[in-house]
């Protein structure tokens, strides 16, 4: 259930981004946000996990600004690996990666369950 919760709100983040940048764009319904946020999961999963491990040093050095240029990386390689994702340049990326990254934890810490004491 976590999972799909998490699947959502990456879509949801996905479609308030291209609705609000003009530079990043998909196109498609409700099935086409969920095949972006699928790849886009799955590319930060795999291969953004292990570019975060291997360039630690320059993420370290820069005080996490680095992160932003790999999640930047990771959507414009997944508006290569898919036809519906459309980013027009590696800013658009910044700004649209640093936005769903920041619209998905807003999502995803509004449904955790509350720890009762």
């Amino acid at each position: 259930m976590k999972l799909l919760v998490r699947w959502g709100a990456l879509a949801i983040a996905i479609w308030a981004v291209a609705a609000w940048l003009p530079g990043i764009t998909v196109s498609g319904g409700f099935s086409t946000y969920m095949k972006v946020a699928l790849v886009f999961g799955l590319v930060n999963t795999f291969i953004g996990s292990l570019l975060k491990i291997l360039t630690f040093p320059a993420v370290l050095l820069s005080l996490g600004l680095f992160a932003w240029v790999i999640n930047a990386a990771m959507l414009m390689l997944t508006d290569k690996w898919s036809d519906s994702l459309k980013v027009d340049g590696f800013w658009w990326a910044v700004l649209g990666s640093f936005l769903i990254s920041a619209i998905s934890s807003i999502i995803n810490n509004a449904f955790k369950p509350k720890e009762q004491f």
